[in-house]
């Protein structure tokens, strides 16, 4: 089961997944809030993936969808905290060149100024 937090920092949302990405319904709740995000004008996100215990293909392809949902909005959608697991998924599928990705959210969250 995923479970999510958004927080603000900076004027960019920060999205913290933790569980098991694995999408389905989950992804469908994250769409809704991005879609939700977006209509109040934030087009930046930082998805915190430190709290990610395992993720499949299905939550990795809920994460391109998040990812050209903000780019269509004119935005853009950066990774950060991204553990072992999860990046050797990124290695494997060649998406770790898809995605920018920074070591904490801080980090993340500044690229965008």
């Amino acid at each position: 089961m995923m479970h999510f937090d958004v927080d603000e920092r900076n004027g960019a949302a920060v999205i913290a997944l933790s569980g098991d990405v694995m999408g389905g319904p989950d992804g469908s709740a994250l769409h809704d809030r991005l879609q939700q995000l977006k209509s109040e004008g934030k087009r930046n996100v930082v998805i915190d993936l430190d709290g990610v215990r395992f993720m499949n293909s299905s939550g990795l392809g809920m994460l391109i969808g998040a990812l050209t949902t903000m780019r269509n909005a004119g935005g853009d959608l950066r990774l950060a905290r991204v553990g072992d697991r999860v990046q050797s998924l990124l290695m494997i599928t060649k998406l770790s060149a898809v995605f920018v990705h920074h070591d904490t959210v801080d980090e993340a969250v500044a690229s965008f100024h």
